[in-house]
Parts: structure tokens; C-alpha cells; sequence
């Protein structure tokens, strides 16, 4: 695929730069109706057909779990395809921002637990999963005012073993396979929690950042805000002066002591 046509674009009718940067036109121009977007709402269709594959005939017919497979296959590439789709050929919309990231918990979501009720999977592991995705969505929204927490190459590889591992406890597996899914699973769990307490780990040296840069700034604003004052009050040459770094309070505290002392003065004499 070179290129993509007008109407997959927003009808612009330029050809993108392929791995360039998103400006704010290209994100605006990018239709709804594009193939990133179509791909994530596929996978978002691809949920209640894999849990009702999952669990026809009582969720144990060796058939339908491999029906099932097929479909959470499916869910998985188009999360590998439609965001590097959307970044690469301009088509990031909105909805994408909104809808991928959704998808890409359903499905997994969708799969952890109904393998727990079907007692394939131990509650735990289903609940350790879910509760890394759920406390690290919160977070990204606790410091999204002061900075984006990226995607790091751990990540992606928490999700490459999640998936295998959900897939391979999808399929029905005996003996040395059975054991395998066993061990990819607790490879995927270690990574979730590894980079789970990264992302916590990024996500307190952002804010840090992020409220030192504001204190910054307000004090900033603050001293613009008293020289601002200054000059509308108005300070006489002499008494800046005299005054000093200390402004227009000390020159009038120096005022009243020079007052003060000529006083004295002609008092002695």
C-alpha cells in the first residue's frame, strides 16, 4: 500500500508522507471513514461474536474454541495494523483516539474473563491483568494535563504475550502444550507488572515536573504582576533610589527617617 485515496483522507486529495508528523489539518481532514477507523471498529464488532463462539455448546466444544480463536486472531492484528495505518497515512480522527484504546481492553478483557468463568484461567491472573489496564487508563488521565505517558517497547511486548497466551488458553491444548500456556501466561503477567509499575514510575516524574513547571510560571506571572504595579504607581527617581532592590515601601521608610533627623537637628540648635 502507497498511498491512500482522497476519501480515505478526508478528501484532501494529497498524498501523505509516509511516517511523517500529524499536523493539526491532517488530524481534522482525516475522515471517520477510514481505514484505521474501520479496522478498530471491526475489532470492536469482533467482541460479542468471540464470546458467544467461546461459549456455544457450553464453551468446551474443541470447534468452536478454535472458531473462537480465529476471531480474537483476528481482534489482535487489527490492533497491530490500525494505529501504525493511522499514524503513517495521516488518519487520525477523534474516534481512533477514542475507540482503539477501548477495543484493544474489550477484546482482552472479553477473553481473560470469560476464560475464568470457564474455569481455564485462575481468577487472579484475570484480575492482576485487568487492574494494571484499569489503574494505568486512570493514570494517563491523572497527568494528561501535564504531559503524555508514550508507549514503551515493554509495553508492547505485554501485550504481544497477553495475547498469546489468551490465545492459546482460547484453543483447547493437552500435555506439553497445555503446560507451554502455562508459562507464556506467567511471562505475561511478570510483564504486566513490570511495566505497570514503570508507567507509575513515569507517571510521578511527569506530574513532578509538570507542578515545578507551574510554580515556575505563577512566579513568573507574580513578578510581571508586581512590575506591572510598580510602574502604574509610579516611583520619584530619588526615592528608587534611595529604596533600592527594596522598592517603593523602603523609599518611604528612608523618607520619613531623613524627615526625622533634620528635625532633630534644628531641635539642637
Amino acid at each position: 500500500m502507497t498511498g491512500v485515496p482522497a476519501s480515505a483522507a478526508g478528501g484532501s486529495g494529497a498524498k501523505p508522507v509516509r511516517g511523517g508528523k500529524l499536523g493539526t489539518a491532517a488530524v481534522n481532514q482525516a475522515s471517520l471513514w477510514n481505514i484505521a477507523n474501520i479496522l478498530t471498529m471491526v475489532r470492536l464488532l469482533l467482541v460479542p461474536g468471540f464470546v458467544l463462539l467461546l461459549f456455544h455448546d457450553g464453551g468446551y466444544d474443541p470447534v468452536w474454541r478454535a472458531f473462537a480463536w480465529a476471531a480474537f486472531a483476528v481482534a489482535m492484528i487489527t490492533d497491530l495494523f490500525d494505529g501504525h495505518l493511522a499514524r503513517a497515512y495521516n488518519l487520525v480522527t477523534d474516534f481512533g483516539k477514542i475507540a482503539d484504546p477501548i477495543a484493544d481492553k474489550a477484546i482482552m478483557g472479553a477473553a481473560l474473563v470469560s476464560l475464568s468463568i470457564l474455569g481455564d484461567l485462575p481468577w487472579w491472573i484475570t484480575g492482576v491483568i485487568l487492574a494494571r489496564e484499569l489503574g494505568i487508563t486512570l493514570m494517563r488521565f491523572w497527568v494528561i494535563r501535564h504531559a503524555v505517558i508514550p508507549a514503551s517497547r515493554g509495553g508492547k511486548l505485554k501485550t504481544l504475550a497477553q495475547g498469546t497466551a489468551a490465545g492459546m488458553y482460547v484453543l483447547v491444548l493437552t500435555g506439553p502444550l497445555a503446560t507451554l500456556r502455562f508459562w507464556v501466561m506467567m511471562v505475561a503477567v511478570v510483564l504486566t507488572v513490570v511495566t505497570g509499575l514503570d508507567y507509575v514510575r513515569q507517571a510521578l516524574v511527569l506530574r513532578r515536573r509538570g507542578l515545578a513547571a507551574e510554580r515556575v510560571s505563577a512566579a513568573e506571572r507574580a513578578a510581571a504582576a508586581t512590575e506591572a504595579l510598580q510602574a502604574t504607581v509610579g516611583t520619584p527617581a530619588d526615592a528608587g533610589a534611595a529604596a533600592g532592590p527594596a522598592g517603593p515601601v523602603a523609599g518611604a521608610v528612608d523618607h520619613r527617617a531623613a524627615a526625622e533627623a533634620r528635625d532633630a537637628a534644628e531641635a539642637e540648635r
